[in-house]
Parts: structure tokens; sequence; C-alpha cells
């Protein structure tokens, strides 16, 4: 593994513990239980992703509350539709991010499988 790679599994994982608490705390402030259980398993599928690249990395990281403080304010001052396309484009975005990764780090394969998987599960609260 290159400087460069240890780097980015680092980045990456430093990511996927910061939207455990984004969305563990967008599932506090959302209005219907779709959301709210939508939320939590994200939040729980972000940390196994966490535990992916931890494999890789052996480094023990703390999530940074940034997001997760911010994520409430914008749900109220953009509004629900607003915030939903952004956080589905992260997913997406996060997925062809990961995609280099993958012929060398195979286990990233299921995280950027999943990283679709939630943009497309974001997408869909918009008709809640």
């Amino acid at each position: 593994m290159t400087q460069e790679q240890f780097n980015e599994l680092l980045r990456s994982q430093q990511g996927e513990l910061n939207a455990v608490l984004m969305y563990q705390r967008l599932a506090k402030v959302v209005k219907t239980d779709k959301e709210r259980e939508a939320f939590l398993q994200l939040a729980k599928e972000e940390g196994r992703h966490a535990s992916v690249f931890h494999a890789y990395t052996k480094q023990a990281l703390k999530p940074k509350k940034t997001m997760a403080l911010i994520m409430p304010v914008l749900y109220y001052l953009l509004g629900k539709k607003r915030l939903y396309k952004m956080i589905a484009k992260g997913e997406y975005d996060a997925a062809v991010g990961y995609e280099h990764l993958i012929a060398d780090f195979p286990e990233v394969e299921s995280v950027k499988n999943d990283e679709k998987r939630h943009g497309d599960i974001v997408s869909g609260l918009l008709d809640t």
C-alpha cells in the first residue's frame, strides 16, 4: 500500500464515520417514521463501511461532528427536497470515488455498491 493509498483509505474511513453521526442526527429531526428508519439504517451501514476501511488502515478514528451539526440546520433552512438531493449526490459521488480502489482493496466494492444504493434510498425519500 502506498502512502497516497493509505491517506485516501484514512480519509474514506473518516468520511464514513462522520456519515454515521450525520444520519443519526438527521433521524432525530425528520418528520416521518419511514425517513427515520431509513436514516438509522444508513447510519448502521456507514459504520460497517468505516470498519471495512479500518481493516486496511488499522487506525482508530473518532467521528467529527461538523456534518452532524450542520445537516439538521440545513434540513430546516433548505428543506427536505433540496437537502436530500445533495445527500444523494454525495452518496453517488462516493460510489464513483471508491471505484479506483477496488483493484487493490477488494472489500471496497461492497462499500461502493452500498453507496450507490444509499443514493437511491435517499432519492426515494423525496416522495415521502
